[in-house]
């Protein structure tokens, strides 16, 4: 691939060797002009979160790629959509990508400035590390990488882009109003020490199906079955919280035991339906974890934290609270019983995390704006790290530390050659 700095550098030079300032980049983008986003992956999450920064941000969808025709075919309608409803001008053919490079060729775009890469995580280091390379602008889907080895390399891509480019990981319940008042609050004391978490995660597994032809194209359209292209359980969903508890504690396990099993999952994958994993955080902190990815009638994701003077509570939708010495409700309602008549007659039900993406999103644009850029590749891959602790402890039925499992450089092969789908 072609390897360019693009328009977006902050410093140009002239032919005759002038250094000169590019005022875009140097001095914020003009008020009137949009930041041009590339989205690499068109599947749910790539359209969505495409949508809502279009949505949220001064933000223009520019460009689109996949490994699908019909998934392009279905982002090009989605954005486009988007794009009309805007007044402006739909993608144009020469703009959309298809094929196991087709993120290279819209890396090479120089009027990209930055990328939503929301692909299957086994692709991540690579698409992020080509990405930075090319000078773009990155946010990135969590989790960052399936295995040890890949997310070293995305730490890796983070400190190339230190101080030139804005780098993103989606872990955007950082951002939701009401976990980030909570947080502010325990990290000030108001639980005290604390003593002790629980962490869940209790939903349906990944709504996929496919009547592709091969094994080969049911395996990768259905990659959130399988380990090695999902990383499990854990890594689809559960590291949302696991990253919710890093940010509370200020800190990565230090070593983890679990149990997990499949009994349940009727589909064709080799993910399991549920885990169970011990946490051992610095200071002798346990913190438990439950996950599930089959549906018995019940469901719930929520972080409870135990301190020497209260307990936080946080749900995606059953409240966010503090009790105890320092009582403290965020208003997002605990229950249906919460909910107004007037509320429910109009149809307001408010949710934790409302506004977690659009604000996510802003703050992203916003770096790219000031020249402030922000760098999540580290905390990111420690999240993602710190997930993958949990899988591998289940997995072997044994304690695993953290420093035994940065020492295997563990790295998953995907058994699969994406180029058979270039055709």
């Amino acid at each position: 691939m072609k390897k360019h700095t693009g328009r977006r550098d902050f410093i140009k030079k002239t032919a005759a060797g002038i250094t000169i300032l590019n005022s875009r980049s140097a001095l914020g983008y003009a008020a009137n002009s949009h930041v041009n986003l590339g989205v690499i992956g068109c599947g749910s999450r790539g359209s969505h979160v495409g949508g809502s920064f279009m949505e949220h941000t001064d933000t223009r969808v520019t460009a689109i790629a996949d490994l699908f025709g019909d998934k392009l075919a279905e982002g090009a309608a989605h954005f486009n959509g988007l794009l009309e409803k805007g007044g402006q001008p739909a993608l144009k053919q020469s703009r959309m990508f298809r094929g196991s490079e087709a993120y290279k060729r819209m890396l090479d775009l120089d009027d990209v400035d930055a990328v939503l890469i929301a692909t299957p995580h086994f692709v991540h280091p690579e698409q992020l590390a080509a990405a930075v390379d090319a000078g773009k602008h990155v946010y990135l889907e969590k989790p960052v990488s399936v295995d040890v080895r890949g997310s070293r390399q995305v730490m890796a891509a983070g400190e190339r882009a230190e101080g030139r480019l804005s780098l993103a990981v989606g872990f955007q319940i950082r951002h939701a109003t009401p976990f980030v008042d909570m947080v502010k609050r325990i990290h000030r004391g108001d639980i005290g020490d604390i003593v002790m978490g629980q962490l869940w995660y209790l939903a349906g597994g990944p709504a996929m199906s496919s009547t592709a032809a091969t094994h080969d194209e049911r395996y990768v359209r259905l990659w959130g079955l399988y380990r090695a292209l999902s990383g499990d359980n854990i890594l689809l969903q559960g590291v949302h919280i696991v990253d919710v508890c890093n940010w509370v504690l200020g800190s990565r396990p230090v070593s983890a035991t679990g149990t997990c099993g499949r009994a349940v999952r009727p589909d064709p994958g080799d993910n399991n339906s549920h885990f169970h994993v011990n946490f051992t955080y610095p200071g002798d902190i346990t913190v438990s974890f439950q996950s599930q990815q089959f549906n018995p009638g019940y469901g719930d994701v929520a972080e409870r934290f135990f301190g020497t003077k209260g307990i936080s509570e946080s749900h995606y939708t059953g409240g966010v609270f503090i009790k105890g010495e320092n009582e403290w409700d965020s208003g997002i309602p605990r229950s249906a019983a919460d909910v107004s008549p007037e509320d429910w007659d109009a149809g307001r039900f408010k949710s934790a995390l409302d506004d977690a993406d659009a604000n996510k999103e802003k703050v992203f644009i916003a770096s790219i704006r000031s020249g402030n850029y922000l760098n999540e590749a580290k905390q990111g891959a420690e999240s993602t790290l710190s997930a993958r602790l949990g899988t591998l402890a289940a997995y072997s039925g044994e304690e695993v530390t953290w420093d035994e499992m940065i020492a295997s450089d563990e790295c998953i092969d995907p058994v699969v050659d994406l180029s058979r789908f270039d055709g």
